[in-house]
């Protein structure tokens, strides 16, 4: 059981550090400084969030998941922001970081399907509703800012 519980919470780290990698680029992309407060407040969340569980791993006994990977990143829907900085707009960064949101959702759902201790799933469960609330913040800054074009 320990095990099992270790392996879905790792790849809710690996999640969240790839949303801190994701938001902690796209900060670093855009020109605006209010998009520049909320990606940098959103991968202060994900490192807090991957914190979070790192110490629950440790305290199962297992060996936490220390990093995203920049493939687990593109896997997960978060793009190589780097590669393509030139004329990227705030809507096209929004955009992608709603992906990465997506993805997030889809993980932290998909773990609350397993057998998870009562404590363990109210933490997985209070971080998925600030998945869904980051996930909606960002859509609708999408939706005002595609709707300013």
């Amino acid at each position: 059981m320990a095990d099992h519980v270790v392996k879905v919470l790792n790849n809710l780290i690996e999640t969240s550090k790839n949303g801190e990698k994701g938001f902690d680029a796209a900060a670093e992309d855009t020109k605006n400084s209010e998009l520049q407060l909320l990606f940098k407040n959103r991968a202060r969340d994900c490192a807090s969030g991957a914190a979070e569980l790192q110490a629950v791993v440790d305290q199962l006994g297992g060996k936490p998941e220390d990093s995203g990977t920049v493939a687990g990143a593109v896997h997960r829907g978060w793009t190589n922001v780097k590669a393509a900085v030139t004329g990227r707009s705030d809507l096209s960064i929004l955009e992608e970081c709603e992906r990465g949101e997506d993805v997030a959702k889809t993980q932290y759902s998909d773990a609350l399907k397993e057998e998870l201790p009562e404590n363990i799933r109210a933490i997985v469960e209070r971080q998925y509703q600030g998945v869904l609330r980051n996930h909606d913040q960002i859509r609708d800054l999408r939706n005002r800012y595609k709707d300013a074009k």
